[in-house]
């Protein structure tokens, strides 16, 4: 199983951005995608998953209202769009899969089996 994350850049505050997560080796829809963001000196936090099959959301009380995660089956790929981006916001973003994920983990990284590599994201007050 491997992920490509991408679309990451620099961006003003409250611009949008769409960041994309290509897997391969694997069937999308049998995986839980998840995204994670790590800053400078920080741990590496959730944002959001998209579980498998049903495709039921799961986000960070810092981004809901305003980050959307989705999945195209036909495209293998789970998309992060964002909006109303802030300051805060600023890390390197990561996309994960779990071949099996309980509700109560979505938010343990350790829970994840593959990683993709990160796409910096930046926003400029």
């Amino acid at each position: 199983v491997q992920l490509q994350a991408s679309g990451g850049g620099l961006v003003q505050t409250g611009d949008s951005l769409r960041l994309s997560c290509a897997t391969s080796g694997v069937a999308v829809r049998t995986v839980s995608v998840g995204w994670f963001r790590q800053a400078p000196g920080e741990e590496r936090e959730f944002v959001a998953v998209i579980r498998r099959h049903g495709g039921s959301a799961y986000y960070a009380d810092s981004v809901k209202g305003r980050f959307t995660i989705s999945r195209d089956n036909a495209k293998n790929t789970v998309y992060l769009q964002m909006s109303s981006l802030k300051p805060e916001d600023t890390s390197v973003y990561y996309c994960a899969a779990a071949t099996g994920l309980i509700v109560s983990a979505v938010m343990d990284r350790n829970q994840y089996n593959y990683w993709g590599q990160g796409t910096q994201v930046t926003v400029s007050s």
